[in-house]
């Protein structure tokens, strides 16, 4: 029985471990290439997101692949990464699209 057991034991990590090592990468692809969750906090995108002044934070789906054909919106919501020049990092800033490539800015100076 006993030999049996550490069979059982080693098949079953076995599955784990070839199961892992597909759920990685397909996982890892996915959130690059197709889509992630991100969480929105603060007061900027009011009433779209945090609406009523919670202190919670929304959390959403960003769409890569809308933005991999430039297939972006007057009015959508975006994610940019903001090099911060305090720190030696990036900060990731959510801002809604005023203009789109097709339009022009009325405001440019001539």
């Amino acid at each position: 029985i006993m030999a049996q057991a550490q069979g059982l034991g080693k098949k079953y990590i076995k599955a784990f471990l070839k199961g892992f090592f597909v759920a990685v990468p397909v996982t890892v692809t996915f959130l690059d290439r197709v889509a992630c969750v991100a969480r929105v906090e603060g007061a900027s995108m009011q009433p779209s997101l945090n609406p009523g002044g919670r202190q919670a934070s929304d959390v959403v789906l960003l769409n890569h692949w809308s933005i991999r054909n430039y297939d972006v919106q007057r009015g959508d919501i975006v994610s940019l990464v903001e090099h911060d020049s305090n720190s030696a990092g990036t900060v990731p800033v959510a801002d809604r699209v005023l203009l789109s490539m097709s339009e022009t800015n009325s405001t440019t100076r001539t």
